[in-house]
């Protein structure tokens, strides 16, 4: 697959403000399903949705536990890597960026 196309489709699963809440809640830890529906305060549907998403693009993995399905980042490095693009999104000036919604917290920081 050629590389630019191979990172569009990356940044398409990355591109929903949804899939990013999921991503810097799950953060370095695994989550059940349960947990990030109280998190994030999202559907359990919605939530069922994106992560089957961000699973089938290899964003996430999985681990069975007894009944329990628990999710985490395949690549923790993702984190940094976001953190680093949020800066660059922040220091746009022509575009209004909503910080409450996706700030760099500081242990993104310590990834760099």
């Amino acid at each position: 697959m050629d590389e630019s196309l191979k990172l569009q489709m990356f940044f398409q699963t990355l591109g929903d403000a949804n899939r990013l809440k999921i991503i810097k809640y799950i953060g370095e830890k695994e989550c059940s399903v349960s947990e990030i529906v109280e998190s994030t305060r999202m559907s359990q549907p919605l939530v069922s949705h994106h992560l089957r998403t961000l699973r089938e693009n290899q964003v996430l993995e999985t681990k069975r536990v007894g009944p329990f399905v628990y999710y985490k980042l395949k690549d923790s490095r993702l984190l940094s890597a976001l953190g680093i693009l949020f800066e660059i999104a922040n220091s746009i000036e022509e575009k209004e960026v909503d910080s409450s919604m996706f700030s760099v917290p500081t242990w993104w920081r310590m990834h760099w």
